[in-house]
């Protein structure tokens, strides 16, 4: 497993934009696909948006795609989300998941796949 420590959340207006940052312990970083979930009160936690271990793959969420960008840097052990055309629907805690991959281009999207969590950051977005 790795330690995984989420950042950047915060309050925008609704249009705006934010870029959530996870930092990952270890020197087995690149062996992880990584996603970013999100989690309201009362709904389960989705999976907004994966990258696959050699970042040549991503899967985005219908509602998130062509505002969100998934990113990761193996040299820095660190994924980003970068948020734009942020909607009030998208306010949610955010966390940061790493998953054991045997694939460099498979990205998991199940919950079950992941076996390291963050603490999550809270997003807001304000109308």
């Amino acid at each position: 497993q790795v330690q995984l420590v989420e950042s950047g959340g915060g309050l925008v207006q609704a249009g705006g934009s934010l870029r959530l940052s996870c930092a990952a312990s270890g020197r087995t970083f690149s062996l992880y696909a990584m996603g970013w979930f999100r989690q309201t009160p009362g709904k389960e936690r989705e999976c907004v948006a994966a990258i696959s271990k050699n970042g040549g793959s991503t899967y985005y969420i219908d509602s998130v795609k062509d505002r969100f960008t998934m990113s990761r840097d193996n040299a820095k052990n660190t994924v980003y989300l970068q948020m734009n055309s942020l909607k009030p629907e998208d306010t949610a805690v955010y966390y940061c998941s790493a998953a054991r991959s045997s694939g460099s281009w498979y990205t998991p999207k199940g919950l079950r796949e992941y076996d390291s969590w963050g603490q999550g950051t809270q997003v807001t977005v304000s109308s």
